[in-house]
């Protein structure tokens, strides 16, 4: 059918997104869940009109719209919703997050980095200032001397996989299908951001009825060179101790049942990246657990003797590496198995491009036959029921540790472990930033293969709350923690007040415990005595922040949000509070369980480094000693470039 239609850019935009869909496998769905938005003068008469408009004519037909709207409070947090849905949904689809002029969509710039980081499509419609520039300067138009065409939009260049500005009616057809194509490529996937100034959101085009018509995207699995497999699967015959890291490219591809079906046959261990956690399901006998910085032991005794280490779908982040630490035998040899050459070709290892599952049935085969010896197997397991022994003591701490604990208090290991026994298989737990997600990374034993949801590419303060609202309305089914301490539910409580809205049943466990527990223990290993890490006052005498506690209740203050609050203090209380918001009903919105727990009492360690630059100079003598062991560490890096390094 030819011919055209007359709608304004906005209206065009929103009727096209609705026709968009996906498809992998032979299984489709829409690309786009809904829309999250403010509305500012920027986008209420355009993209706000165009959402109306569309929900009115789908109210006609009795339907629910085809981009259905949600209004959220905070931009940054509309596209960590939109990320917590996309990484749920293997990045088959996710949400559009349209913003006002200026402040609005500049508030977009932090969930953008976060999205581009971690490869997680999200489409971001920042409005503009007016693209005639008739009335400038408007309200909230950056006026740069230089040059007459920069925005604030701008900002979203290099954060974003691909950028467009529509500054005339014609160019929104190749805009949005550029946006449709990099959303849709696993290689290419991240933010992806349209800059529409509000004049031409209004501006009314004849838009050929084609433009409309639904369109499915193919999300491909490119297979693997016969050859690339040949080369690896002789190198890893060569191996005596090889070691697989699997990280976050496993769970996008589906690729969990391939890797399980490998390790068997091989008898290969399995570590795991935090996006790659869950690969292996707990209880699989060649699991060995999280690797790197937030690690376990029986991970990390492998790694340091691994001849060969093959990397699955990892971008080899220095907490994966222990910033170059972890594997430390001279010689060791990469093979790297992921979808993007720019990955592939990282460690100086041995490049295999192909999609995950592919990749890994393809290497299945051609090392049939072949397994490590039963010595390895047999180490892999001492190493791996030791370091269990251990998680069971963090979850229930001996005496010894709780009758130190002072009223109240419980460790966050604790918490953490009650959270995971207590939970469903199928539950989701979520974490993004400070301490909680490497004890999680250490701790948490997964039973399915979306129950584990940790955003570590940019560790974003603030990222529980929204993303476990979008993980909810992207699967019903499932009950999502998000645990989150003080410092991070102070930068994103509002998004409970969208869950309120919503009906969205989150269960959002609060930890307590008066600061920023992560950098408080960093900051005291580097010497640098947790300087600006506790929550107090200033005190009086010394003007410091050394004060009392700060009297903050912030279980009231998600009340006061229209939260369901559960203030526990013991671990039979925790236990109840857990069984309590389960039993809740799938629409009775947020729930929070407030605990406090007591900062000094640490996971159990990972015997594993993380570098971070220590003062070369100082007066402290707690920083003297820090850079004394810097230097110590820093020796034990290394470049990894092939065969021929030498220690």
């Amino acid at each position: 059918m030819s011919g055209t239609v007359r709608l304004t850019v906005a209206q065009a935009t929103i009727r096209f997104l609705g026709q968009q869909w996906s498809e992998r496998d032979g299984e489709r769905q829409r690309l786009f869940a809904g829309c999250l938005g403010i509305f500012g003068h920027g986008n209420v008469a355009g993209i706000g009109q165009a959402l109306l408009q569309e929900e009115l004519r789908a109210a006609g037909r009795d339907t629910a719209a085809d981009l259905p709207y949600v209004l959220v409070r905070n931009e940054q947090a509309m596209v960590h919703t939109a990320v917590g849905c996309a990484k749920h949904k293997d990045r088959l689809q996710t949400w559009v997050c349209t913003a006002s002029v200026g402040p609005g969509s500049t508030n977009m710039l932090t969930g953008a980095a976060l999205a581009t980081i971690n490869r997680i499509p999200v489409l971001l419609l920042p409005s503009g200032t007016f693209a005639t520039r008739v009335s400038s300067p408007v309200l909230q138009e950056l006026e740069a001397p230089y040059a007459g065409d920069v925005t604030v939009n701008d900002a979203f260049r290099p954060l974003s996989r691909f950028f467009d500005e529509v500054m005339r009616p014609e160019q929104l057809p190749s805009a949005l299908l550029s946006a449709m194509r990099v959303l849709t490529d696993p290689v290419e996937t991240g933010a992806v951001t349209i800059s529409l100034p509000q004049d031409v959101q209004a501006e009314a085009f004849e838009w050929p009825v084609e433009l409309f018509d639904e369109r499915v995207w193919h999300v491909a699995r490119p297979a693997p060179e016969a050859s690339r497999i040949a080369a690896a699967a002789d190198l890893i015959r060569s191996a005596r101790k090889p070691l697989v890291v699997a990280g976050g490219g496993v769970h996008y591809s589906g690729a969990e049942d391939a890797l399980a079906a490998f390790a068997s046959a091989t008898g290969i261990p399995v570590a795991e990246t935090q996006a790659g956690k869950g690969s292996l399901l707990h209880g699989h006998p060649h699991l060995v657990g999280a690797i790197g910085s937030t690690g376990t032991t029986a991970a990390n005794a492998l790694a340091a003797e691994a001849d060969v280490v093959i990397g699955i779908g990892t971008r080899w982040g220095d907490f994966t590496t222990a910033s170059r630490t972890a594997f430390a035998r001279t010689g060791v040899r990469f093979v790297n198995l992921n979808i993007a050459s720019f990955d592939a070709g990282k460690q100086a290892g041995l490049s295999v491009v192909g999609d995950a599952r592919e990749a890994l049935l393809a290497l299945t085969g051609a090392l049939d036959g072949w397994s490590v010896s039963d010595t390895y197997r047999r180490r892999q397991g001492t190493l791996w029921r030791r370091w269990d022994k251990a998680v069971d003591a963090a979850y229930a701490p001996p005496a010894s540790v709780t009758e130190a604990l002072a009223e109240g208090l419980l460790t966050q290991a604790s918490v953490i472990g009650a959270v995971n026994e207590l939970s469903d298989p199928r539950d989701v737990v979520l974490c993004a930033a400070g301490s909680m997600p490497g004890d999680l990374h250490k701790l948490w034993r997964v039973r399915d293969r979306k129950g584990y949801h940790v955003e570590y590419g940019y560790s974003c303060m603030g990222y529980e709350v929204p993303a476990s609202i979008g993980i909810r309305l992207a699967d019903p089914t499932r009950d999502v923690f998000a645990m989150v301490g003080d410092g991070g539910y102070l930068m994103m409580p509002t998004e409970l007040v969208t869950a309120v809205q919503e009906r969205v049943k989150v269960i959002v466990v609060l930890v307590q415990n008066h600061g920023f527990h992560s950098i408080g223990s960093l900051s005291e290993g580097l010497g640098s005595q947790r300087f600006g890490t506790a929550y107090r006052r200033r005190g009086v005498d010394s003007h410091r922040l050394d004060g009392d506690v700060l009297p903050v209740d912030l279980a009231a203050n998600a009340r006061s949000l229209g939260a369901h609050v559960i203030e526990v203090h013991s671990r039979d209380e925790l236990t109840a509070a857990i069984a309590e918001a389960k039993a809740r009903p799938a629409d009775g919105g947020p729930v929070v369980i407030h605990v406090e727990t007591d900062p000094r009492v640490f996971a159990p360690d990972s015997e594993s480094w993380w570098d971070v630059p220590v003062a070369q100079v100082s007066e402290l003598d707690s920083t003297r000693s820090a850079f004394d062991d810097y230097v110590v560490h820093k020796q034990d890096q290394r470049t990894h470039l092939g065969p021929g390094e030498r220690s």
